[in-house]
């Protein structure tokens, strides 16, 4: 039995729907771009203006697009992670509620990347960094210049990363509302249970 590449979360059910939507012209270009980019750690896969473009194309937010690209990109990263057999990502693929016409879409630019795109993946230089520390604290501000009664919780992060090729210590601050880190949570969740179908 093959492993299962993608789980139906929230946000990969979002940009399923997303991608549904999507002109099936412009689709296949959209893919191509991905997997010529995708082995290129540093580098953005469509530059701030393309973006532009493509949201406008697409009629999309920025964050609907970024949500659609960023899952495309997954979808094929896991497929070069497991190098999945065309068959079986597209039935995954239509186990996720994706439309016929896409799957295909997705099926045929594996079918013609994949042997390119895994062997840059293996050349690709691995540099990570470590996550050595993680602190944290609640803030809840209770007032503001304009309200006198506000309650507006968030969360601070602060992550201590060492880089490998340096060995130098940075430390990265987040902070998010309570939404933000109920989606941030929502990821954590579909990236624990990918790596728990490969344990």
């Amino acid at each position: 039995m093959s492993a299962t590449l993608f789980t139906a979360s929230l946000s990969i059910k979002r940009a399923v729907a997303l991608i549904n939507e999507m002109d099936l012209n412009r689709f296949p270009l959209l893919l191509s771009r991905i997997l010529q980019k995708l082995h290129l750690k540093e580098e953005r896969t469509f530059s701030e203006e393309e973006e532009e473009k493509l949201q406008a194309a697409f009629g999309y937010t920025s964050n609907d697009l970024d949500l659609v690209l960023e899952t495309l990109e997954f979808i094929l990263q896991q497929a070069a992670y497991h190098t999945a057999k065309p068959a079986v990502l597209g039935e995954q693929l239509k186990q996720l509620e994706m439309n016929e016409d896409k799957v295909q879409k997705i099926v045929e630019a594996w079918t013609n990347g994949a042997r390119n795109l895994v062997q840059k993946l293996k050349e690709r230089t691995v540099h990570p960094n470590q996550l050595e520390e993680v602190k944290w604290r609640l803030n809840l501000q209770m007032a503001q210049a304009s309200q006198s009664k506000v309650k507006r919780p968030n969360a601070l992060f602060q992550l201590g990363v060492r880089s490998d090729s340096t060995g130098k210590k940075d430390n990265i601050r987040l902070e998010f509302t309570h939404e933000e880190l109920y989606d941030f949570y929502n990821q954590l969740e579909t990236i624990q249970k990918q790596l728990d179908s490969l344990s």
